[in-house]
């Protein structure tokens, strides 16, 4: 049973269920209700634990922003974690709702504002990218829009983040220009073309993006295994020089190292990228 607790205004009810207080979203569901009385749960839409969201934004967020913005956020929301096959952070729903509101309103000013990580967003987080593509063409047919293809970066890179599982906010700008600098490294060092359609260019990506996860989470790969890092030096030296460049160059700029681990792994995609490359 979910008993209200406070109505913070007709669509946000500070409530209680099974010795909880929780915040819950729906339209209209605050309307005439006082504190004792009971919510019916089909009619709620969201719920947050109190202690993870502040009333003030929440508040303030459901009156400025009209509710329909709230339902379309959550239709891109199910098909974002049915597409990916996982739950998001509850932040986004918040998070992205409020997006979405003003960059409607910025496009019927005829304002945008350019993503600098469309490039990064589009390439490396492709899955993300052509989720939002599918909610942009939702955005435009349900508010008579065009919104240009960049647009599609920006709500990718809520859902980026919205897939965090570290105990710290990932800083997604710092994260994709990692991503960026290693690859653009190794492609200059590879010194040939790279068909960046081949699923080996797609394998090295992926094993980039968490390898990169890894480094920002303080959880590099570290099994001291000596006799692997001289084997792979052996096997593959070209493609461990490599490697151990993009380690020189994480130490200065990131003024921290990676474990000797994460360069022979490194140093293995490298040579797969190398070997069919040619």
């Amino acid at each position: 049973m979910i008993l209200v607790v406070k109505v913070l205004n007709s669509s946000v009810v500070l409530v209680e269920e099974e010795g909880i207080e929780k915040i819950v979203l729906g339209k209209g569901i605050g309307f005439g209700k006082k504190p004792g009385d009971t919510i019916d749960d089909e009619r709620v839409d969201k719920i947050f634990l109190e202690k993870n969201i502040k009333l003030a934004y929440i508040t303030d967020l459901a009156k400025e922003v009209p509710f329909q913005f709230f339902k379309i956020t959550k239709e891109i929301i199910t098909l974002a974690e049915n597409s990916l096959n996982r739950k998001l952070n509850n932040n986004i729903y918040l998070t992205l709702t409020d997006h979405i509101y003003f960059a409607v309103e910025r496009v019927k000013q005829g304002l945008f504002i350019p993503n600098k990580l469309y490039w990064e967003i589009k390439n490396y987080y492709p899955q993300e990218f052509n989720i939002a593509k599918q909610a942009i063409e939702l955005l435009n047919a349900r508010y008579n829009l065009t919104f240009p293809e960049e647009e599609a970066s920006n709500i990718a890179f809520h859902l980026i983040n919205a897939q965090t599982t570290t105990t710290q906010n990932l800083n997604t700008f710092q994260y994709a220009k990692m991503i960026n600098s290693v690859v653009n490294l190794v492609k200059y060092s590879v010194g040939v073309p790279i068909d960046t359609s081949s699923i080996h260019y797609t394998r090295f990506i992926t094993h980039i993006k968490f390898f990169v996860e890894r480094f920002y989470a303080n959880n590099q790969l570290q099994e001291d295994n000596n006799d692997l890092y001289e084997q792979i030096s052996s096997l593959y030296p070209y493609a461990m020089h490599i490697a151990e460049k993009v380690k020189q160059y994480i130490d200065q700029t990131y003024h921290s190292s990676i474990s000797d681990d994460e360069v022979v792994y490194l140093g293995i995609h490298i040579n797969r990228l190398i070997r069919n490359t040619k």
